[in-house]
């Protein structure tokens, strides 16, 4: 299955979060709070399965960070073996991937066009070009914009919005040098993801 190309808006209204984590796309949601096409204000009158509830909780969390389904069952299971709580553990292995960490720096503004950046080679770890979105940024890193990007239209426009907003408190940021660190593992009360995680390791376990 290729990756998504389609509206993130109406995936979104579809999933009833804003997976875009825009201001543009959360209007339109607040607008329109209910799923797309000719019947979606009809949906949900019945009472979902458990099954139903827990899919899509996967496919909220799996549709947030851009992950085909096989890449996040692996990563889940990846999270599973390691020691501490399964959910947490998970979605601190999606928050160290190299495309998320870019966007949460604010080089982005979305995940979607942070996969860009690192795909088209724009992005620095540790003083050397890497391009591919799912790399695994570890605690110490340093993330920075090449310096032939920096005057990109984009990126310029990105790091200005950036300065008026607060950035994710596991990262460290300098934007006048187009710098970040990822600093610290985020904790679960850091990120405010609108996802019951339990929900998904229930569904992978069955």
């Amino acid at each position: 299955m290729g990756r998504f190309r389609g509206s993130i808006t109406k995936q979104s209204r579809r999933e009833g979060i804003n997976l875009a984590e825009t201001e543009k796309v959360q209007k339109y949601l607040d607008k329109r709070p209910y799923a797309p096409g000719q019947h979606g204000q009809r949906r949900g009158r019945g009472r979902p399965s458990d099954y139903s509830v827990r899919l899509r909780e996967k496919q909220k969390l799996s549709r947030l960070y851009g992950m085909g389904e096989k890449q996040f069952r692996n990563l889940f299971t990846e999270a599973s073996n390691v020691p501490g709580v399964t959910g947490t553990v998970f979605l601190q292995l999606l928050e160290r991937r190299l495309d998320n960490v870019v966007f949460r720096m604010g080089f982005a503004s979305t995940r979607r066009q942070a996969r860009q950046f690192v795909g088209h080679g724009h992005i620095l770890v540790n003083g050397k070009k890497v391009d591919v979105p799912s790399y695994r940024v570890k605690v110490g890193d340093e993330i920075v914009v090449t310096e032939g990007s920096r005057s990109m239209g984009f990126i310029q426009e990105n790091m200005e919005a950036q300065k008026r907003r607060r950035v994710a408190p596991w990262v460290e940021l300098n934007p006048e040098t187009f710098t970040g660190t990822f600093a610290r593992l985020p904790a679960r009360e850091d990120l405010a993801l609108p996802i019951n995680e339990n929900f998904i390791i229930e569904y992978y376990s069955r």
